[in-house]
């Protein structure tokens, strides 16, 4: 476990502390009681497949809750991220969120990406009445499975990206599509909801082919591929995505199908690295653009800055430490929302968990600002799903050129369920 304060939220304490010893006994406990940090407990992927991710999601996090606390905090009390690790485990993710309740005192639970530790997660944060703000993009929020305390309000999910870029690949690249991800929920999501949405547009998929997420070798999936295929659709995550991606250039040589990828591929890889150069002229969705394009906003300037990381996504302090950029921005705004959400609810405590829920369901439109860098949003309170841009980029020369952004109402799907109707 790590617990992490600002040198400001330490000053706070120490000034608060020396004028409180003037006070009456009464004075100086209330005041301590609202003096008590927001403490946001942090399920961080540290360990396992999603350490890449759960290293740059801790980053984003810090930088967050920097920028909360250098501006006065949530209701004027300083934010404290509690991380612990839950090696990217269901079951541990779970004691992880038990450990928040019951031994921090966490007035929140978030963070959480891989769907399968969320899916584990997300019944004992309902348990335990801890709301469990979660950056995932899974469909399992909006599906209905979960529950009244699980939100996704700063990332949008797997069926929305699909079913916008799903066009674009129709008209552009071909029709006749093989898929390639990993086995299990997100890539199951993958699986049935691009299926359906290039289906939409008058194509097909060949081939489904799940390959299993400890799978450090991948050229034997490879001639499962059809001949016919016009269009090679790619998610692959894990610590052996460059493997997956050079051997995909080793088994196609010059003749490859037209590809089309998720970045989880190469999330937290460089694009220079040996063996890419055959990725030039393909496509990738980009939650956010690793690469600042020529239309770059000010507020990704700015949050780049705030976390460190350069033009190209790497860290200013190591440029070989390539982000994940597509992804982390989640971890940013959600904490944006939670402050948002807290000071609509007037949050004293745990005691307004479900009024922060509701404040949180309230929300529909997310202007695009400091507090949403990726872009603007629109928020369903009764799926608890956040919808937003998608960006679909194209390697050139080793860069990730931006050729498509979708509209917001491009990613829309009707309700499937209204946790809104749900008992606290």
């Amino acid at each position: 476990m790590t617990l992490k304060t600002t040198r400001r939220g330490a000053l706070t304490t120490l000034a608060g502390a020396a004028g409180a010893a003037s006070l009456p006994l009464w004075a100086r406990y209330a005041q301590a009681q609202t003096s008590e940090p927001i403490r946001i407990g942090f399920q961080q992927h540290a360990t396992g497949i999603g350490a890449a991710y759960g290293r740059w999601y801790g980053r984003t996090t810090d930088a967050a809750a920097k920028l909360i606390n250098d501006n006065g905090g949530i209701n004027g009390r300083m934010v404290e991220i509690v991380a612990e690790d839950d090696g990217t485990d269901p079951k541990r993710g779970a004691e992880v969120l038990e450990k928040f309740a019951n031994q921090h005192g966490c007035d929140v639970g978030f963070g959480t990406l891989f769907s399968h530790v969320v899916i584990g997660s997300a019944p004992r944060a309902g348990e335990l009445k801890l709301p469990y703000f979660v950056v995932s993009e899974g469909h399992h929020v909006a599906s209905g499975m979960l529950n009244r305390y699980t939100l996704q309000p700063g990332i949008t999910d797997v069926k929305s990206q699909v079913q916008a870029m799903a066009p674009y690949v129709a008209e552009n690249l071909g029709k006749k599509v093989t898929m390639v991800f990993p086995d299990f929920a997100f890539g199951h999501d993958h699986r049935d909801f691009f299926t359906a949405a290039i289906e939409a547009q008058g194509g097909e998929v060949l081939e489904h082919i799940a390959i299993p997420p400890s799978e450090t070798s991948f050229t034997k999936y490879f001639p499962k591929i059809p001949r016919e295929t016009e269009v090679l659709y790619h998610v692959m995550v894990g610590p052996a995505v460059l493997t997956f991606v050079k051997e995909l250039g080793e088994f196609f040589g010059p003749s490859r199908p037209e590809m089309f990828g998720f970045i989880d591929s190469l999330e937290a890889v460089d694009l220079a690295s040996p063996g890419l150069d055959y990725l030039d002229g393909t496509y990738f969705w980009e939650g956010n653009p690793r690469h600042a394009q020529e239309d770059q906003s000010e507020y990704d300037k700015a949050f780049r800055a705030a976390v460190g990381v350069n033009e190209r996504g790497a860290s200013i302090s190591d440029p070989s430490d390539v982000s994940t950029y597509a992804h982390m921005f989640g971890c940013w705004e959600t904490l944006h929302v939670i402050k948002a959400g807290m000071e609509a609810a007037g949050y004293a405590g745990p005691n307004d968990r479900a009024a922060l829920i509701e404040a949180v369901e309230a929300m529909t439109d997310m202007p695009e600002s400091l507090a949403h860098p990726q872009g603007a949003k629109i928020f369903n309170g009764k799926t608890h799903q956040v919808f937003g841009h998608q960006y679909i980029s194209r390697v050139e020369n080793g860069n990730l050129v931006k050729v498509h952004t979708t509209s917001i109402e491009d990613t829309l799907y009707p309700d499937e369920v209204d946790y809104t109707t749900q008992s606290f």
